[in-house]
């Protein structure tokens, strides 16, 4: 089993930046792949950005590339997102979540075992 808590959300102006975390217990972090994804009222959950379990490849969604910044520490079993220029389109719920081996990353939320339980992020415009 793994655990995952987020925290960092908040309210926000446009423009602004946030740092999420993901702080994950009970599994070998470092053999785990980790993503983050988000979900707006209405919505279907949509992947944000996610780092494989080597931590040397990142992946993002064309709607964040250039803005957000996921990395993950293994020696501290945690998981960062950093977002810069927010938008009011990146409002919604984030969440963190993980795979064991032999995922290596997906942009899939099903091909993720364990989540959090999300942290709200709103932007103002």
């Amino acid at each position: 089993q793994v655990q995952l808590v987020e925290s960092g959300g908040g309210l926000v102006q446009a423009g602004g930046s946030l740092r999420l975390s993901c702080a994950a217990s009970g599994r070998t972090f470092s053999s785990l792949a980790m993503g983050w994804f988000r979900q707006a009222p209405g919505k279907d959950r949509e992947f944000v950005a996610a780092c494989d379990w080597k931590a040397i490849n990142t992946y993002y969604d064309d709607s964040v590339k250039a803005r957000f910044t996921p990395a993950r520490d293994n020696g501290k079993n945690t998981l960062y997102l950093q977002m810069n220029s927010l938008k009011p389109e990146d409002t919604g719920v984030y969440y963190c979540a993980a795979g064991p081996p032999p995922l290596d990353y997906s942009r899939d939320y099903r091909e993720y075992d364990y989540w959090g339980q999300g942290t709200q992020v709103t932007v103002s415009s």
